[in-house]
Order: structure tokens, then sequence, then C-alpha cells
């Protein structure tokens, strides 16, 4: 075809379409432009060469009254359901709260008990050494007493034998609160 040098509203007219989209499409296409002596912008063009195809005209506006009520009913149904969810959800923060405080005072109660349980197996387990501390005392005290019965009477003892005796005898009552556990006597549980 041949070059012509048209209006944007001339393009828009033989490309059936407005001026504003005649205007666009010379911009995309990079048409050379020039201003006319009528003071309107001219494009060269060769209409052989664009290929352009109009969008197809929208659908006349129908009536969506019917639509639109169908989907404002839907949404004060759901608006209906959101606050019934939203008593619900308050409900059960409420119930969390009283089984949160029923925790803490369980917790609370259980520290207590842990401490008391410490404390008594601490004296149950003083008591235990006091015992067995008590119990190899006496064995000393019996074998220590039977020994002295029957090794005495048979040795001859002199004067000076009843003093270091004496002395002993003194270290060992001095010492008696500080006497060690025995090592093999039996500790009752």
């Amino acid at each position: 075809m041949s070059i012509e040098s048209l209006t944007y509203a001339e393009l828009g007219d033989r490309l059936g379409a407005s001026p504003e989209a005649a205007r666009s499409l010379a911009r995309r296409l990079r048409l050379p432009r020039r201003p006319g002596n009528d003071d309107k912008v001219r494009v060269t063009v060769d209409l052989g060469e664009i290929q352009y195809k109009p969008l197809p005209a929208r659908r006349p506006a129908r009536d969506h009254r019917a639509e639109t009520d169908a989907l404002n009913a839907r949404i004060e149904q759901l608006r209906a359901e959101l606050a019934k969810v939203e008593v619900e959800k308050r409900r059960i923060e409420v119930s969390a709260a009283g089984h949160r405080a029923d925790f803490e005072r369980e917790r609370e109660r259980c520290n207590t008990l842990m401490v008391e349980a410490l404390t008594l197996a601490k004296h149950a387990m003083s008591a235990r050494e006091k015992a067995a501390r008590m119990e190899g005392e006496l064995a000393a005290h019996r074998v220590g007493g039977l020994w002295r019965r029957l090794v005495a009477p048979q040795t001859a003892v002199s004067e000076p034998s009843r003093a270091v005796s004496a002395a002993e005898a003194a270290a060992r009552r001095k010492n008696r609160g500080h006497d060690p556990v025995l090592v093999g006597v039996p500790v009752r549980a």
C-alpha cells in the first residue's frame, strides 16, 4: 500500500479504534510524527504494514441486582457466623485463663511438696547416719567391756600400766562425741 500522512482521528477511523488508541499505537510502533499546518500532529504510516486488531467491544452493562442481593445476603450470613465464632472464642479464652490459674496453683503446690520431700529425705538420711554411728559405738562398748572382763583378771596390772589405762580412758571419754562411723557396720533402712 501507499504511505499516508494521517491525524490520530483519521488513523483511528481507518483502524476502527478511538483517537487515543491510534496515538498509543503510533507511539508503540514509533511511527514518524510531525506537526501539521492546522496544529494537529500527523503520523506517516503505511497501513498495509500495521497489523492491528481492536479489542472486541464490551458487553453492555446488565442488571446485576440479583447477584448483588445474593452476595449481600451471603455477607450478612458470614458476619453472623463470625459473631458466633468470636463469642465462642471469648468463652474458650476465659476457660483457658481458669485452667492456667489452676495450673499455676498446682505447680506452686508441687514445688512446695518437693521442697518438703527433699527436707524430709535429708532429715531421714541424717537420722540413719546417727543411728548407724550409735550402733557402732554400742557395739564397741559391748566388745570393749567384754574384752576387759576377760583379759583383766588374767594379767597382773602394775601401777604404771594403770596410769596409762586411766589416761587412755580419759582421752576416749574426751573424744567420745567425735568417734568416726565404724566401717562394716550395717545401716538399717
